[in-house]
């Protein structure tokens, strides 16, 4: 088998087919640790998925998710199925590459950008193998070059993420919901936090610079309470940007090759369930391998990735609205019940 993209969906698929008794290639030119934009809080379900894999990155655990407005209410949801895990990108893909390497995969340095593939096998950065798992990004390569119909979801999304020398003051993930951004604080060690900002490039206003650390410092100012939280604090990361955000390949199956993780279809991070989804598609992907049906994970995606997709899709949409952006911290706390249930669906 061989693996475009060594990121955690590629890695995770990786380890799981060698596992299943293929030899694994994985194509990945860039060196590890590999970071990325990234909010670095990893669901419960996702901790158990990386648990599975014998992943057990050091990070902070979190119990639950905070909603904060600009006017001070907070919501809180506490997680009923375990806690969270607040990694840096590049302590959780180091444990997976540790992880993939005890399991016998091996590395090259090449980067797939073209497959040739019939009725036995798929050829790539020089390599023949059976099968083709697509693991390269929001914007893959390999799903491009294949010709694969791709949607992009309106309102157009971006993030931006930085790390800052800060003891965390919660242990939750803290959401402030701006006017048109929101900031997310992850508990990543006992002395740093993650602070990612998402946001529509659209709506932000004209003063905003192009260049990624500007924007970010732009953004930041429009979240005045975490802003001077963090002003005395010094930064602990550059600045990291990715977008737009929202992906929707028409197929994730396309002969021998497979894509997998943000390749196969991404809505928007406000939920933050990547990399559990990543870890679950990557089991799926390979199980369909093993079964001789590899039309079988398309089914098996969708099935997977459906309660992330509606509701993220529904939140996005419906908090690009300004009323409803605005009731959004009103009705949480109106019913807390509620709340507590959407974010527990979100973490199993």
């Amino acid at each position: 088998m061989l693996v475009a993209g060594g990121g955690p969906a590629g890695l995770a698929s990786a380890v799981y087919a060698a596992r299943a008794g293929f030899s694994v290639l994985v194509c990945e030119p860039r060196t590890a640790p590999v970071d990325k934009a990234c909010g670095e809080g990893i669901m419960p379900g996702g901790v158990r998925g990386l648990a599975e894999l014998g992943v057990r990155p050091v990070g902070m655990a979190f119990s639950g998710i905070e909603y904060v407005d600009l006017a001070g209410r907070r919501a809180r949801a506490t997680f009923s199925a375990g806690s969270g895990l607040g990694v840096r990108r590049t302590e959780l893909h180091t444990a997976l590459v540790r992880a993939a390497k005890e399991a016998g995969v091996q590395w090259s340095p090449a980067r797939v950008t073209r497959v040739a593939q019939d009725a036995s096998g798929v050829t790539a950065a020089g390599v023949r193998a059976r099968w083709l798992i697509a693991a390269d990004g929001l914007h893959s390569p390999v799903r491009r070059h294949l010709g694969i119909p791709v949607r992009r979801g309106t309102p157009a999304r971006f993030g931006l993420r930085r790390h800052w020398q800060l003891a965390p003051w919660t242990d939750a993930v803290e959401v402030t919901w701006g006017q048109h951004a929101e900031a997310y604080v992850t508990p990543v060690g006992p002395d740093q936090v993650g602070v990612a900002v998402l946001y529509r490039r659209a709506l932000t206003p004209p003063a905003y610079a192009p260049r990624a650390p500007d924007t970010y410092t732009a953004l930041l100012r429009s979240f005045p309470e975490l802003a001077e939280r963090l002003a005395p604090a010094p930064a602990a990361s550059a600045v990291r940007g990715a977008g737009p955000l929202c992906q929707r390949p028409q197929r994730r199956v396309q002969g021998r090759v497979l894509l997998v993780g943000d390749a196969a279809g991404y809505e928007d991070a406000l939920t933050g369930e990547g990399v559990s989804l990543a870890v679950a598609q990557a089991r799926a992907a390979v199980d369909a391998l093993v079964a001789g049906v590899p039309g079988g994970y398309e089914q098996r995606w969708r099935r997977l990735t459906r309660r992330y997709r509606l509701l993220t899709r529904g939140l996005v949409m419906a908090t690009a609205v300004a009323p409803v952006r605005g009731l959004l911290l009103p009705c949480c706390t109106a019913a807390p019940g509620a709340f507590s249930r959407t974010v527990d669906q979100l973490a199993r």
